[in-house]
C-alpha cells in the first residue's frame, strides 16, 4: 500500500473551533480532504494538513514534480483554495507551497515548538492584507512610430534601418524613465496607508502572462481599513504616462508577511 505524508496549507487561531466547518467538504491537495493538527491536546494553535501520496512528495519526486507546469498549477490552485477558505474566517499565516511532513505527529511537533513565534506573528497581521503592486513597461515598437515619408524617401535602406532601430531605442528608453517616476509615486502614495512592503523579483518566462515586460513586483501589507484608499491611490500614481501600467491586485491572505521581515517595516506616512 502507497504511503502518504502530511502536506501542510497555513497556521492559525482557532479561537472559537469554526476552522474545521469552514474546510468541511473542501478538496485539498491531490483532491484529499483537509483537517487540522492542533498544539497540545486543545490548543487554539492549529496547522490545516492534507495526505498527499508519498511517491510524489518525497523530495526527489517533489524536485522533478515543481518542474512540470501543469502540476505545479494543480497543486498552487488546491494551496491557495485552502488558505483563501481560512482567510475568509481569521487570520492565517500561510506556508510556502508544497510544506511536507512524514505525518500529522511531526506537524504537531513543529507547532508546540514554534507556538509563540507563529502567535507573534498573527497578532502583527490582525485586520492587513496583502495587496499586490505590479509595474509594466509596453513601449511601443519602433514600427508604430515610423520616420517621415519625406525623410524616409531620401535614406538609403541601411540608414533607414539603422534610423528604425534608434527609434526603437528611444522609445524603450523613454518607457523606462516612466516606469521608475511611476515607481517613485506608487511608493511614495503607498506610504500612505501600507505599513510593510516585500519586493519580489519581476515575473517572467511563463509567470508573465500580461502583456509588456514586468519591472515591478511588490506586495504591500495594508490594513483592512485602508484598503480602498491605497488601491485608488496607487492606480492614480500610474496615470499620465503612455508606455507605463500599474497592475493592483488583493485583498489577499499575508503570503509575503507569513515570516517576520529580516528589514525594518514600512513607515505609513502620517495623514
Amino acid at each position: 500500500m502507497t504511503g502518504t505524508m502530511s502536506y501542510a496549507y497555513a497556521v492559525a487561531r482557532d479561537d472559537d473551533d469554526t476552522l474545521a466547518q469552514a474546510l468541511s467538504g473542501l478538496p485539498g491537495v491531490a483532491d484529499a480532504p483537509v483537517h487540522l493538527v492542533r498544539a497540545g491536546r486543545r490548543g487554539e494553535m492549529v496547522v490545516a494538513v492534507s495526505p498527499v501520496p508519498e511517491p510524489d512528495f518525497q523530495e526527489s519526486a517533489l524536485r522533478a514534480h515543481l518542474e512540470d507546469l501543469d502540476w505545479l498549477e494543480s497543486v498552487a490552485r488546491a494551496h491557495h483554495r485552502v488558505i483563501g477558505a481560512l482567510a475568509e474566517r481569521t487570520t492565517v499565516l500561510p506556508l510556502r507551497l508544497a510544506t511536507v511532513y512524514l505525518d500529522d505527529e511531526r506537524v504537531r511537533q513543529m507547532l508546540d515548538a514554534r507556538q509563540e513565534s507563529f502567535a507573534g506573528r498573527l497578532a502583527d497581521l490582525t485586520a492587513h492584507t496583502e495587496w499586490g503592486v505590479k509595474i509594466y513597461v509596453e513601449a511601443p515598437a519602433a514600427t508604430e512610430r515610423p520616420a517621415a515619408p519625406t525623410a524616409a524617401a531620401d535614406l538609403s535602406p541601411g540608414r533607414a534601418y539603422l534610423s528604425h532601430r534608434r527609434a526603437q531605442r528611444h522609445a524603450r528608453e523613454d518607457a523606462y524613465r516612466d516606469a521608475e517616476e511611476v515607481a517613485r509615486r506608487v511608493e511614495d502614495a503607498a506610504r500612505h496607508h501600507a505599513v510593510d512592503r516585500v519586493q519580489h523579483r519581476a515575473q517572467q518566462g511563463e509567470l508573465a502572462r500580461g502583456p509588456g515586460e514586468n519591472v515591478i513586483n511588490d506586495a504591500y501589507l495594508v490594513p483592512v481599513g485602508h484598503a480602498e484608499g491605497f488601491r485608488a491611490d496607487v492606480l492614480r500614481a500610474g496615470e499620465g504616462l503612455t508606455g507605463v501600467r500599474v497592475e493592483v491586485t488583493g485583498p489577499w491572505a499575508p503570503y509575503s508577511f507569513a515570516t517576520p521581515p529580516e528589514t525594518e517595516p514600512m513607515k505609513r506616512a502620517a495623514p
